[in-house]
């Protein structure tokens, strides 16, 4: 009779562990899930913040070709082809904004002002909210490559969670203690 009770003890504490590890991976996706709208949001937001200032007039016309149709790809890429155009857009807004001067230039014209310090706060975010992201992946990753996770299937028919991987390295400017927002 005791046998029986230790084997049901160890069983129940073992039906507890699973659960426990099923519920704190589905914790995990559902925070991938939110990091990645979050993310979604920012690059979003960049990207029309970034087509704004293209079409205000407040740029050279090269620059704002430039700008306009990197900020159009990133809004209109297809899931597969995200990350090389947000990235593309990173490398438009370096090359459109080199160096401190040509934010002067732009806060000069009417309406500049207002739309560096959106752009400012638009290409602050989006590395924060992917680092939020891949964050939330690395630590899913973590819990999914244990054994116990692959032999119970614990992770269900949840795609493998992937990184964002892009260039998000803001122009100089904007880096610079708060350069872009003044």
């Amino acid at each position: 009779m005791t046998t029986i009770i230790w084997v049901v003890l160890a069983i129940v504490a073992v039906g507890l562990y699973l659960s426990w590890t099923a519920g704190r991976l589905d914790r995990l996706h559902a925070r991938i899930d939110a990091a990645r709208a979050a993310l979604d949001a920012q690059l979003l937001r960049r990207a029309s913040v970034a087509q704004e200032l293209a079409t205000a007039g407040v740029l050279d016309p090269a620059a704002s070709i430039v700008l306009y149709e990197a900020a159009h790809a990133a809004r209109q890429a297809e899931p597969e082809q995200r990350e090389v155009a947000e990235s593309e857009l990173s490398q438009a807004l370096r090359a459109v904004f080199p160096e401190p001067g040509t934010l002067e230039e732009v806060r000069e014209a009417p309406g500049g002002t207002a739309a560096i310090g959106e752009l400012t706060q638009a290409v602050r975010r989006v590395p924060m909210a992917r680092r939020f992201h891949n964050d939330a992946v690395r630590a899913a990753r973590a819990v999914r490559t244990h054994r116990v996770v692959r032999w119970f299937r614990l992770a269900g028919h949840a795609p493998f969670p992937l990184a964002f991987e892009m260039d998000d390295v803001p122009p100089a400017p904007f880096t610079a203690d708060g350069a872009g927002s003044h």
